[in-house]
């Protein structure tokens, strides 16, 4: 228990003091740090992501800090996608998705290195459907591989859908809640046709304290310099992304 403490708060305040990466490092501590299958940490990766985003989500909605035209647009289609990747999921190995993950990592510590993007207020709104099939190719990713997709959303919400940073932030907290929710209760079939249960406790510590995390790291966010925090967790990235790639490549390659 005390290293799945450890590994929750660790979770929160990524979230707190990036916006974005908390919930890809929740697979890896499940199942290289509490031994789970791989399969069971993607279901509970996705309930912890869910259940954190969710409560983080609640003081931008308090402050009208969330966009509810790009909730629709961009997140109902990520619920479809999440779906369809919880659903692929009982087909593929579990081998396959951590192969998956290690190459999401790697595109997420790319973000990190870019850094985030500039607010473009003024810009014009995008084509919903432009909206619609990022949504889903997001939502996708995260019922397959289960990661929240902060790095990727918050991005297309600045850049494609013109809105300022903190707006982008709270929409995006609410559309990985909603995606990460969907893909949870198709994966609880996933887990039936592997007979795999879910440790209930351990995902409820998950969320209580990687909650927590996420509003300590908040207010240490302005005392950490954002770019130099922003470049060593992308080496971390590479670094945790090679491994799993490494682990579970096939043997003759």
């Amino acid at each position: 228990m005390p290293l799945a403490l450890a590994g929750a708060l660790v979770v929160g305040l990524s979230l707190g003091l990036l916006g974005s990466g908390g919930s890809i490092l929740t697979v890896p501590i499940l199942v290289y740090l509490l031994g789970q299958p791989d399969k069971l940490a993607i279901a509970g990766s996705l309930a912890i992501v869910g259940g954190v985003s969710l409560i983080g989500a609640v003081p931008y909605a308090l402050k009208r800090q969330v966009e509810w035209r790009s909730v629709v647009f961009f997140g109902v289609p990520g619920m479809g996608g999440a779906l369809l990747g919880a659903t692929v999921a009982r087909y593929v190995s579990g081998s396959l998705q951590l192969l998956l993950f290690a190459l999401v990592m790697l595109l997420a510590a790319g973000f990190m290195f870019r850094g985030r993007p500039q607010a473009v207020g003024a810009a014009p709104r995008p084509a919903w459907w432009l909206l619609a099939a990022q949504g889903a190719a997001v939502g996708l990713v995260t019922g397959l591989v289960g990661v929240g997709g902060g790095f990727l959303i918050v991005p297309a919400l600045a850049l494609l859908g013109g809105l300022p940073m903190p707006l982008a932030v709270g929409t995006s907290l609410v559309i990985i809640a909603l995606n990460s929710l969907v893909g949870f209760a198709e994966y609880l079939g996933v887990l039936s046709a592997f007979d795999l249960r879910l440790d209930g406790g351990l995902i409820a510590w998950f969320v209580v304290i990687g909650a927590a995390g996420s509003l300590l790291g908040r207010r240490l966010g302005a005392r950490v310099p954002q770019r130099a925090l922003q470049r060593a967790f992308a080496l971390f990235l590479l670094a945790m992304g090679g491994f799993i790639l490494w682990q579970n490549l096939p043997p003759s390659v």
